[in-house]
């Protein structure tokens, strides 16, 4: 890939909220993840593979992540703690924690996540209505994703 090509996509990720992008092309597959640290200067990863059939780039901005943003919900966001896999429940078959439409109180268990085989119990920072589900059960989940809208 052509150096003037990388450092125009390292300054598109760091002027934009995109926080990942993926561009794999025939000589190549890129990856720039924004760092949260202070300076919050991108991190490059470059992977050089064995030409690939697909011809035309394919480009992926964390989809999960971005989706929350663009609809922008009202109220307040319940985040994600920490990286891990988002449950609804304690167990497969067993009753989900929290519908949307249910009034929860401050302290209230609403989800698990799972992170490196422990099952963290999400805790409700603020009593309402649940407006809105963001995430899917069995989902994996990144460090301050929005999980949960409440009124």
């Amino acid at each position: 890939m052509d150096l003037r090509k990388l450092k125009t996509l390292i300054d598109l990720v760091s002027e934009s909220n995109v926080s990942e992008l993926e561009i794999t092309e025939a000589e190549g597959k890129v990856r720039i993840v924004k760092g949260g640290g202070a300076v919050g200067t991108p991190v490059v990863q470059t992977v050089v593979a064995a030409p690939m059939a697909a011809a035309a780039p394919v480009l992926a901005a964390a989809p999960a992540a971005e989706a929350p943003a663009a609809a922008a919900p009202a109220g307040h966001m319940v985040k994600s703690p920490m990286v891990g896999t988002f449950y609804r429940a304690s167990s497969p078959g067993a009753k989900p924690f929290v519908e949307v439409g249910d009034t929860i109180k401050q302290g209230e268990t609403i989800c698990i996540v799972e992170a490196m085989k422990i099952l963290n119990e999400i805790e409700a920072d603020k009593s309402g209505t649940v407006t809105q589900m963001l995430v899917d059960n069995g989902q994996a989940v990144e460090y301050g994703q929005p999980l949960f809208v409440i009124e």
